[in-house]
């Protein structure tokens, strides 16, 4: 490869990261406006919209579009995060609370738990934004998705370990980056798990 070719992807890498730590911070000033409770399910969709339309090669102004985003996801965000971010916290307490007792089993059904949680919240937030779902369709969707595609399952897991141990080992990249890269590689990967299965029950000629 040339160094016309190596400038190329090194530009297209810098790129990313600059537009990844762009959407966390878009998505962590607005839940930290909206007292965290009220912020944190519309600033979700909006990023996770955003995060489509950059997978989909669109050509936007982030900030605007985040806005409008926000808007638009308002109400929608609000029911449909803010239950599983309770919930989460819920079974994150239970388990500091029994690994302090020292209670084997009930910690790990918490973490089993959150672990489900965690990975049906991975293919909920984005088929939000990709399919016309109403609220309640959208969980018992984003659970069938998931246990019907255990290898794509894992792959998510695995980008959010990698994630969690990365923001673990480099406290700051944690901070400026995590969020944002989640929600970006959260968005690619299931956008082309949906074209896959689309594929699959939808072959061509039929």
């Amino acid at each position: 490869m040339g160094t016309d070719g190596w400038a190329i992807k090194l530009y297209g890498a810098a790129d990313e990261v600059v537009w990844v730590i762009k959407l966390n911070a878009l998505w962590a000033l607005c839940t930290l406006l909206g007292g965290v409770a009220f912020g944190i399910g519309p600033a979700t969709l909006a990023a996770y919209s955003l995060a489509r339309r950059r997978s989909l090669g669109e050509s936007f102004h982030a900030l605007p579009a985040f806005r409008a985003a926000v808007r638009r996801e308002f109400r929608r965000g609000t029911l449909v995060v803010l239950p599983l971010a309770v919930i989460a916290v819920v079974l994150a307490g239970n388990y500091l609370y029994f690994a302090a007792l020292g209670a084997a089993l009930p910690r790990l059904a918490s973490l089993g738990a959150l672990v489900v949680l965690g990975l049906i919240a991975g293919y909920a937030f984005p088929m939000a934004v990709h399919y016309d779902l109403g609220v309640r369709a959208l969980l018992p969707k984003a659970s069938l998705v998931a246990l019907a595609r255990p290898a794509s399952s894992l792959v998510l897991l695995f980008v959010a370990l990698s994630i969690a141990y990365a923001s673990v080992k480099f406290p700051v990249l944690g901070i400026v980056l995590a969020g944002g890269a989640w929600i970006q590689l959260d968005t690619w990967l299931c956008l082309r798990f949906f074209a896959e299965n689309e594929a699959r029950l939808h072959p061509s000629g039929n």
